[in-house]
């Protein structure tokens, strides 16, 4: 073989060579690229992985919040109506006091004017009664009449008192009364026992039990009574002062009026 035919088959060589090596090279740069592609692929789903997350955690966030306000909620739309069920009572409650109050208005028009007759018929009755502890009767229906026109007395403390006036004065006539005082007989003051047996008669008797007396209703007078009456009225006497055992004993009555 020539050394030609040797270099030309050595320069044949080195440009195959020399080919070789540029064709790989240009396959090389393909691939790089994919790989570069699949890695900024696979940058990117981790990041929208972690965007997808981060929302998902915020979503379930809002929703667990969302289930604590609806709970929140129902409780205090349970509160409200619970609230509302209690201003309803109350109102119901006000407007009832509120008509007991009108009540109690309308029955002080009525009440005032029927205590001022009360009294006023209570006075005339003492005035009219058979006249024993009249002092105390009559400044009872004094203080009465004073404190009808006191402000400082409720009108149910002064509605009590006239009835306890009145219950007092209905007592009169259930028990035997003793009184000691003084009797005018023919223009003498004597000292005497006063004898009420309750609004039926009224008697008086002398301190030395010789002398006895009837009051007269009719003539507002006393009328001396028989001395067969006098052991008779100690007796009365000293069983109202409860001196002696219970017992009868025998006065006279009064006659009764007629009826006119």
């Amino acid at each position: 073989m020539s050394k030609v035919s040797n270099r030309t088959k050595i320069a044949t060589a080195l440009v195959g060579a020399l080919a070789l090596a540029s064709s790989n090279l240009v396959v090389a740069d393909p691939l790089t690229d994919v790989q570069k592609a699949d890695g900024k692929i696979h940058a990117e789903a981790a990041a929208s992985q972690k965007t997808v997350d981060k929302y998902f955690d915020q979503a379930q966030d809002m929703l667990f919040e969302y289930s604590s306000v609806a709970d929140e909620r129902e409780s205090l739309k349970a509160y409200n109506d619970y609230l509302a069920s209690l201003v309803a009572d109350q109102e119901a409650t006000m407007k009832s006091i509120q008509d007991d109050i009108n009540g109690v208005d309308r029955l002080r028009q009525g009440v005032v004017p029927l205590m001022f007759k009360m009294v006023e018929a209570l006075d005339q009755f003492v005035a009219l009664d058979l006249p024993f502890n009249t002092e105390i009767r009559k400044e009872r229906v004094e203080n009465l009449k004073s404190l009808l026109n006191t402000a400082e007395v409720t009108l149910a403390e002064k509605y009590r008192l006239i009835l306890d006036a009145y219950n007092i004065e209905r007592e009169y006539g259930r028990f035997l009364g003793i009184e000691t005082g003084q009797l005018n007989i023919d223009g003498k003051e004597v000292l005497v026992d006063f004898l009420n047996l309750g609004r039926v008669g009224l008697y008086a008797q002398s301190l030395d039990q010789k002398s006895g007396w009837m009051y007269n209703e009719q003539t507002k007078s006393w009328d001396a009574l028989d001395a067969s009456y006098l052991r008779e009225l100690t007796k009365g006497i000293r069983m109202a002062r409860k001196q002696g055992a219970p017992d009868l004993f025998s006065l006279p009555i009064p006659a009764a009026e007629a009826a006119q």
